[in-house]
This record gives C-alpha cells, sequence and structure tokens, in this order.
C-alpha cells in the first residue's frame, strides 16, 4: 500500500513514481479559488481524461444487471478477510498482477474493517464489498491495471461526496492513485463524514475566494474543446512571421524609411513598424516635415495609402463575398470570416492575414460586453477593408516588400482601431499621426509604440502637396483663440459643428422673454467639445386670453422677428407639390438609416452648396426624425419615405435660414397661426418637428384650442399653454397695422451686456 503525504508546492502531482520520497501518493480537496488553483485544476483534469478518471456526477450504483453478473460469476460469499479478498480480485480482475492485487485486496479490507469497528453488521458489510467489487470492474479497472507504473494515475471527483464514494476512492489512492476532490460548496460536507481529515488533506494557499458562479468541470473541458477548434484554424503553414518595432531605433520617421531588406536578417520574419506620433515636435515645420516624409516615402518605390479621420464603411457591394454570417460559435465565426480572406492558397500573405486575424478577434473576444454579433461586424468591416486596399498594399508583393498604411488624425472608431491592429500584423509599416493631443483615441495595443511630443496643432487634413501652410503668427492667433474659445463661456462665430437639441419646458410668461435670448444664456445651454446642446421652444397656444383680440394679435406680432418664418395659412406646404424625391427616396434608406453618400449624389441635391457640417447637422435630424418616430405612422406605413422626400426639398428661403444659423446665438422662428377648424397638414406637422430638431423655435397659436400638429406628432415634445377663452372664426388681420408691444425687457431691467462690452467697459 502507498503512504499519503503533503505535497510542497502543486507541481508534486505531476512528478512520476520514481521522482517521489517513499513513492508517496497525494490526496486533496480543493474548496476555493484562484487563478493558481484554476490552472492547476486545468492541468490535472487533462491528465486525468488521459491516465485515470473524472467523476462529475457522483460514481454512479451498480445497476440490476451489474449484479446479476457478478452473482453469476463470482456467487454469492463473502468473508471479511484479506486473503478471500485477493483471491476473489484475483477472479475477478484477471489483468492485475501480484503486486496491484495486494495492494488493492489490503485496501478494500482496511475500509471494511473500518465500517466493522463503526458497527455495521455481516449483510452491510458484504452489500459494500459487492458495491467496492462492482466499481472496481466497472468504473475504474482502467486505472487499477496501471497501479505501481511511473505515470501515477489520476482521480478528480466533482461535488459533495458521499460515505462509500470516499471509502472507495481511499481504496484507490491507498492502492497508488492520486486523487482530488473539488467542492465548491465548502468543506462543511465533507467533514461530516472525515472531520479528522484521515483520508485526505485540506489545500491551503494564501490569496483564494470563493470559486466562481458557473464554474465546473464541464466549463473547462468545453474551453478546451473550444481551444482545440480554434487551434485548428491555424492550418496553413506561415512561412513569415511579424517582427514588429524590436529592430527600431526610436526615430519613427527615419525607421519607416529604412528600406525593408536593412531591417534584419532572419528569412523567417518581416520587420515592421506599428507607431504612432501624438503631437507635433515644430509647429513651423511639422507640415513641411509630414509633406516630405511622405514624398520620400513614395519616391523610394514604397507602397503608401493616407486615411485621415476614419476608415469609411464598407459598401454592399463590397460585403458579398460574406456569405452566411449566423454563427453561432467563435471557432465557427473566425471560420468564416477566414475563408473569405482575398489572397489565393499558396501565397504567403494567405497565411499571415489568416494568423493575425485569428490572433486579433480572439483577443477581442475576451473583453467585456464583446458579444458574437459584434465580433462579426468588425471581423466583417476588416476583411472587407483588406480586400479593398490589398490592392495597392500588396500588389506584386514580394517578401521582403513592407507598404506604408498612414492614419492621420484621432481614432475614435473601434474597428478602425481593430483593423488597424490587423494590418500591423502584415507586412505593413502601420503609422498613427495626431497633431493635436487634446483628441482622444481609442487604439491600444501591447505592440504599439507611441512618440509624445507637448506642442499641438489642430489640423484638419493630411499635408499632401497641396497643402496650406500655418505661418507662426497664424498659430499664435490659434493659440490665442483655444484660450479665449474653450470652457469660458465666450463664443466665436460658428464655433461648433455639431449641435443637439431640448425642448424648454416653461411658463407662458417666460416665452416672450426668452424668445429673443441667444441660446447660450438660455436654461440647460450646454458646450462640449465640437457639440453644444440648444434649448428651443416648441410650444403651442391655446385660446385668447382674457377675450382680448387686440391683446391676442398685438402679442403674436411680438414674436415676430426679422429671422421668423410665418404661416399665415394652413396647409403651409402644398401636399400635391412636385416633389423630384419621391420617386427615390425609398434608396435613401436601408434598414431605416439615411444614405448619405447616395442623396448627394442626386442630381436634385440641394444642400451641396452649404458648409459641410450644416449638411451633416440636416441629415441629424432627419435621422433622429425617423428615429424616434415623431411622426406617426413611421416604420409602420411607410411614412418615413415622405419625410426624407419632404425634407430635401425644402423651401430655399428655409435652407438659408438653417445655413445661417449659429447653435449659441440667436435662432431662428416659426410662429404658425391657424386660426380654422382644420388640424395641421402631417407635411406640415414634418416641417415644424424637424425645424424644431434643427434648432428653431416653433410656437403655434391655435385661439380655437383644437387638436392641430397633435394629430400626426406623437411623444412629448411640444408644450402646450392654456392662456383664455376659445374664439372660432377669426379672421386674421393684417399684422403690420396692429400696434406693437413693448419688448419684455422694458420693465425696468437692464438688459443683458455682452461679454465685449464687459471687457471693454462700455456702456458704463
Amino acid at each position: 500500500m502507498f503512504e499519503h503525504k503533503k505535497i510542497h508546492c502543486l507541481d508534486d502531482f505531476f512528478n512520476g513514481l520514481s521522482d517521489r520520497t517513499d513513492r508517496c501518493v497525494y490526496f486533496y480537496r480543493i474548496n476555493s479559488y484562484s487563478d493558481v488553483i484554476d490552472s492547476f485544476i486545468r492541468k490535472y483534469y487533462t491528465e486525468a481524461r488521459k491516465n485515470g478518471v473524472v467523476i462529475e456526477e457522483r460514481i454512479s450504483n451498480p445497476t440490476k444487471e451489474n449484479l446479476e453478473y457478478y452473482s453469476s460469476f463470482m456467487g454469492t460469499d463473502f468473508q471479511l478477510d484479506e486473503a478471500f479478498i485477493g483471491q476473489s480480485l484475483r477472479k475477478w480482475l484477471p489483468r492485475l498482477n501480484n503486486i496491484q492485487l495486494s495492494s488493492v485486496a489490503s485496501a478494500v479490507y482496511n475500509s471494511l474493517e473500518m465500517l466493522r469497528q463503526s458497527g455495521k453488521n455481516d449483510n452491510m458489510l458484504k452489500n459494500a464489498y459487492i458495491k467496492f467489487m462492482c466499481w472496481l470492474y466497472y468504473k475504474f479497472e482502467c486505472v487499477v491495471s496501471r497501479l505501481g507504473e511511473n505515470e501515477i494515475p489520476k482521480i478528480i471527483y466533482e461535488g459533495n461526496i458521499t460515505k462509500y464514494e470516499l471509502l472507495m476512492l481511499s481504496v484507490l489512492s491507498s492502492s497508488g492513485c492520486d486523487v482530488v476532490l473539488l467542492q465548491y460548496q465548502g468543506d462543511s460536507g465533507y467533514l461530516g463524514l472525515d472531520h479528522d481529515s484521515r483520508f485526505s488533506d485540506n489545500l491551503e494557499i494564501s490569496g483564494t475566494a470563493g470559486f466562481p458562479v458557473g464554474y465546473s468541470l464541464e466549463s473547462i473541458r468545453n474551453a478546451a474543446d473550444k481551444e482545440q477548434a480554434i487551434s485548428r484554424l491555424y492550418d496553413e503553414p506561415t512561412n513569415y512571421l511579424p517582427c514588429t518595432n524590436a529592430w527600431i531605433k526610436g526615430g519613427i520617421f527615419s525607421d519607416i524609411m529604412t528600406a525593408p531588406v536593412r531591417r534584419g536578417t532572419d528569412p523567417k520574419l518581416f520587420y515592421n513598424c506599428f507607431c504612432a506620433v501624438n503631437g507635433v515636435e515644430d509647429k513651423l515645420t511639422y507640415q513641411t516635415d509630414i509633406l516630405k516624409f511622405h514624398t520620400a516615402l513614395k519616391n523610394s518605390g514604397r507602397r503608401v495609402i493616407v486615411v485621415e479621420k476614419n476608415i469609411p464603411q464598407p459598401a454592399d457591394d463590397e460585403m458579398k463575398f460574406i456569405r452566411n454570417m449566423n454563427c453561432t460559435s467563435l471557432e465557427r465565426l473566425l471560420s468564416t470570416l477566414a475563408s473569405g480572406i482575398c489572397f489565393p492558397p499558396g501565397n504567403p500573405l494567405r497565411a499571415v492575414s489568416k494568423k493575425a486575424l485569428v490572433d486579433i478577434m480572439i483577443e477581442e473576444s475576451k473583453k467585456d460586453n464583446v458579444s458574437l454579433g459584434i465580433l462579426s461586424g468588425y471581423g466583417v468591416s476588416v476583411m472587407c477593408w483588406l480586400r479593398r486596399y490589398s490592392s495597392k498594399l500588396f500588389v506584386n508583393w514580394k517578401y521582403p516588400d513592407t507598404s506604408c498604411f498612414i492614419f492621420f488624425g484621432a481614432c475614435t472608431d473601434y474597428t478602425t482601431a481593430l483593423f488597424l491592429r490587423f494590418l500591423s500584423r502584415l507586412p505593413v509599416d502601420v503609422l498613427l499621426l495626431k497633431p493635436d493631443r487634446s483628441q482622444y483615441s481609442v487604439l491600444s495595443d501591447s505592440m504599439l509604440y507611441e512618440l509624445n511630443y507637448s506642442e499641438s496643432m489642430i489640423i484638419d487634413r493630411f499635408p499632401f502637396e497641396s497643402m496650406s501652410v500655418a505661418t507662426a503668427a497664424y498659430n499664435a492667433e490659434r493659440e490665442l483663440d483655444t484660450l479665449m474659445y474653450t470652457d469660458s463661456g465666450i463664443y466665436r462665430d460658428r464655433q461648433h459643428g455639431h449641435a443637439s437639441t431640448i425642448t424648454l419646458r416653461t411658463m407662458y410668461e417666460e416665452i416672450a422673454i426668452l424668445w429673443e435670448q441667444e441660446l447660450k444664456y438660455r436654461p440647460n445651454f450646454s458646450a462640449d467639445g465640437d457639440r453644444v446642446t440648444m434649448p428651443v421652444i416648441f410650444a403651442k397656444i391655446s385660446g385668447v386670453k382674457d377675450h382680448n383680440l387686440q391683446l391676442y394679435w398685438s402679442t403674436i406680432k411680438q414674436f415676430i422677428t426679422n429671422d421668423t418664418l410665418l404661416v399665415e395659412r394652413t396647409p403651409y406646404i402644398n401636399p400635391h407639390k412636385d416633389n423630384p424625391f419621391k420617386s427615390v427616396s425609398a434608396s435613401f434608406l436601408k434598414n431605416g438609416v439615411l444614405c448619405r453618400d447616395n442623396i448627394k449624389v442626386n442630381r436634385f441635391y440641394k444642400f451641396g452648396v452649404l458648409r459641410e457640417e450644416i449638411q451633416e447637422h440636416i441629415f441629424d435630424k432627419i435621422q433622429l426624425l425617423i428615429d424616434r418616430k415623431f411622426i406617426k405612422g413611421t416604420s409602420v406605413d411607410g411614412t418615413e419615405y415622405s419625410v426624407v422626400a419632404q425634407l430635401l426639398d425644402l423651401d430655399k428661403g428655409i435652407i438659408r435660414m438653417i445655413q445661417q444659423m449659429d447653435f449659441t446665438k440667436k435662432n431662428p422662428k416659426v410662429v404658425y397661426i391657424n386660426t380654422t377648424e382644420n388640424a395641421i397638414s402631417k407635411e406640415d406637422t414634418i416641417l415644424t418637428t424637424f425645424l424644431s430638431l434643427v434648432g428653431f423655435d416653433v410656437i403655434f397659436f391655435i385661439p380655437t384650442g383644437y387638436r392641430t400638429v397633435e394629430t400626426f406628432l406623437q411623444g412629448d415634445m411640444l408644450v402646450e399653454h392654456q392662456i383664455g377663452d376659445y374664439i372660432y372664426d377669426l379672421r386674421l388681420p393684417d399684422l403690420r397695422l396692429i400696434p406693437s408691444l413693448p419688448p419684455p425687457s422694458a420693465n425696468n431691467k437692464k438688459q443683458r451686456r455682452s461679454w465685449r462690452d464687459k471687457l471693454f467697459k462700455r456702456g458704463t
């Protein structure tokens, strides 16, 4: 029989019998978890699968058929005698040699004797004996037949063990097996059977905690099977491996200019760079230096691609090569994506690309909140972009050719970041240039070498041959501009390119006060970077205060400014008007998303003369109008196509009002008067709701109090004010002849002074 010993470290379990003192064995129970214990369990479990027994759902009791076979072959005799047990084992397990028979017989006898001493009668002892014999034959014969070999059999048991199972594992341990018990619920159940820990030792390691929820041998096995399945994806032999940055000297531009043939001598490696330059070394020379570098790189015969800000998303025709992306496992997804690699079999770049794809996708899959669907989107884009750029990066490629991919600006898109990481695993120098240090980049990689300068410059475009170069005075002015207009509450003209709106819920009396205020002075205005939040008025005034029509018309006149769209008749938009976008609006939406590039190339497109940021602002608000389903029927009866067609055909006057907008100053207005019993049309509802989202103040005067814009508007955008009696059948007078009210600021309160007046002490 073998003696139990305590381990010095977990690796002792994996020593052969000849390397163990006194030919000992180990029997341990594990009640807590750590990374070290997890690694040990995985390794021990693998050994048990190869050379031992894994018990996940207890040891099954002998079946009726098992017992009938035993009695027909061995009879029903039983003696609590070691010699009798040894003779029975020789007949029952004929493959055991004499040493193995002696060890097992002694261990079985000791266990039965222990039961006898605990008060078990002869019939109970006989039943236990037969159970042990059946277990040895049906469950552990493969183990006992290898007892005494240098490679010690391993047994791992998962769960709360029972009394007879513990005695059985003690028999096997004493006969020459290592045993590990995994007890996810702790040690209390075990100590109820073996309170003195006579059979096994408790594993005690510092820095442990409870087992994670869901931890099991099954989860370990599934992970191992997945790893094995993924390892099969590396089936194509790779002739070349990347040697990234290990050879560079730190002068990024000079390192990239180094000819690939002079970078290293190992024919199994391709030597490339993966570098980022944040900030600028010298503002005066930065653009010319980049231009010279780019020109020299091209003149050297290297293939160069420059992408600014973000890589354009794959078009529909670029994704045609992807088939059946409904993958239910990571390995299936990777296999599907790898089948789309554009290099033909036999091309060395195919194996390099496949390994790079599998490596980065597996790494990405281990991050939090990254689902299989997200990975699928990432992978499809990466493969599409590889196809898009491979014709230039790898045309007529032969070792050690190394092209260069330059990304200019901050990488703010995770898919773009993943593609750049993928590209850095290929024979490509990947260079990121971010002259504006204040911009945040999402790209992170252990292989990325970063060079940081303290100076910063705002440059919108990569300095190609036709660039414009800033003088020292211009740069100084930009710095002063940044100091004055960043987080100061002071804004230069049209400083911000992006804006969102919120609707102010006010008292009726507040509307007249806010109407002429600049947006930056209104409650809840905010500015963050290039984006502002504009508080706007979107209100319906129902009724006539005190039945006073003279005051009512004067109040309306008060709201008509020089920058106001006045609607005096219903409907404002003729629903039968010819619209060139109606017949093609379906092609401008795909899955509810505006196809902006398709719209811009349409020959009737009106917004092309506007500033780029205003065009995007208009598109953003059309998209928002559709996404939020503000107009009834959107995504139900095709109303979204009417929305697109109508808003692309805006009146020239309205387009000019939008172009004139400054998101921090006074915003344009819409005053809509409806004295009739007709509801405001769907077309007018679309227009006014859209203009509110764009940043207009919109106010409806409805003396009848009838439902009007609400007929087609859903949601809580509109704020209604009930101010008096309902009056019907009114005729709208000529507002030019109506006397004006005094401005709301004429109540002896000082008007708000501009920052310039305050700064230069004017008006004091």
